[in-house]
């Protein structure tokens, strides 16, 4: 294969990685919201799911990070990591 088909495939493998990590982090943030309004923000503060999903949502961002350049992942590192529960 030409070097530039090689890299337009590594491009776009790691715009995919990045959306999946996008995905992921929204996702776990979806299930967390869905448990508030189930159950009651008590009921998931008692929980330890709040510190499992922040390891989870760490771990999507370190992952991101071997794909991607840390400047395009500021936004999200900080909208992921700094997301509070309301």
């Amino acid at each position: 294969m030409s070097e530039s088909i090689l890299l337009y495939i590594k491009n776009m493998l790691a715009d995919l990685i990045y959306l999946n990590g996008v995905i992921a982090t929204e996702l776990i943030k979806v299930t967390e919201n869905t448990a508030t309004i189930r159950h009651g923000e008590e009921f998931l503060n008692k929980t330890t799911c709040l510190a499992e999903h922040n390891q989870i949502n760490k771990r999507v961002i370190e992952i991101l990070k071997k794909y991607q350049e840390t400047s395009e992942l500021a936004g999200l590192d900080s909208h992921v990591l700094n997301h509070k529960t309301e």
